[in-house]
């Protein structure tokens, strides 16, 4: 599929920037085809990989999200950074959209790596980390989001 090129491609961010956005930012929002084919928006945490290109996240096994994730795997997720002022009133804000697939990480070795660096983003300490898997993994649904098309953009709200 082609997907649309940025119709101000000047506020386009490199990939660099984009990354920088997912790699710092601690929430965004999936979206995905809920139900009725309406669209379905949630907040998550995540966690993005730079080196596979991937956004990891946690989902129960059952619910508006994981069935929507469940009858199609085409979803969207918008990362928005917090701005800044540049000298008046207003904001600049860096924002990123992916375009993906998302599928359930299956492999017992893979599901404990991904989830344990998604972990390390938010826990306080390993040490805490480490006993939230051993207590909970199992049951856990560890999602990735394959990235088929990113863009980012800063936008002047003013």
């Amino acid at each position: 599929m082609a997907f649309r090129q940025m119709r101000r491609f000047k506020q386009a961010l490199s990939d660099a920037e984009c990354a920088k956005i997912l790699s710092s930012e601690r929430r965004g929002t999936l979206a995905v085809i809920g139900d009725d084919g309406y669209p379905y928006a949630v907040p998550i945490n995540f966690y993005y990989d730079e080196t596979e290109r991937r956004i990891t996240f946690h989902s129960a096994g059952s619910g508006h999200k994981f069935d929507a994730m469940q009858r199609c795997d085409k979803v969207c997720f918008t990362v928005y950074d917090a701005g800044e002022q540049r000298g008046d009133w207003s904001y600049y804000v860096k924002s990123v959209i992916v375009f993906g697939r998302v599928r359930p990480v299956t492999d017992p070795a893979e599901k404990y790596r991904k989830a344990k660096a998604f972990g390390m983003k938010y826990y306080p300490s390993e040490e805490e980390l480490l006993g939230e898997l051993a207590r909970d993994l199992e049951r856990a649904q560890i999602m990735e989001i394959r990235i088929e098309q990113m863009s980012g953009k800063l936008v002047h709200e003013k």
